[in-house]
């Protein structure tokens, strides 16, 4: 029985989602001061396509809150190789695709990082954001990982 590629597109995706959640590395962990239960946690993410590209990412994380605040940073750098094959496998749409979701309480906030690639460019953009408005904004951090001296440069050049 041949499945049809959306299917294998989701399942693709669902097993890179579960992938990088379970590598998923507190790399820190800062207290926010005496008097307060925050803290600021940095997670080490690895791209679960694009093994060769890593993201920290930075976000507040309150103990005794039914909700962590939504702020967040992000930087994501080439630490591996990138390959042809590693760009041919991700979705290369406008909107990118999920490569993390973090729950960021109990009322369906969450913190989500996409991928997104930028063909004109060759740059893979990292957006981290959070799913709920808070303060009259959607918060939001971008890192861009360009793929200059990759293997996969060539591939880019060619699909131009």
């Amino acid at each position: 029985m041949k499945l049809p590629q959306s299917f294998k597109r989701l399942a693709v995706l669902l097993s890179a989602v579960v992938t990088l959640s379970a590598c998923s590395d507190d790399v820190a962990s800062v207290s926010l001061g005496l008097f307060t239960t925050k803290d600021v946690v940095v997670n080490s993410q690895q791209d679960p396509l694009v093994t060769g590209v890593t993201c920290h990412i930075s976000h507040i994380e309150a103990d005794l809150d039914f909700s962590d605040p939504s702020d967040m940073s992000i930087a994501c750098r080439q630490t591996g190789p990138i390959t042809a094959d590693m760009l041919q496998a991700i979705d290369r749409s406008k909107s990118g695709e999920v490569v993390f979701k973090s729950s960021k309480s109990i009322l369906f906030k969450s913190l989500k990082v996409r991928r997104i690639y930028d063909a004109q460019n060759r740059t893979l953009l990292y957006l981290s954001y959070s799913t709920k408005e808070s303060s009259g904004s959607h918060h939001h951090a971008l890192s861009t990982v360009p793929l200059y001296n990759t293997q996969a440069w060539n591939w880019a050049l060619e699909q131009k």
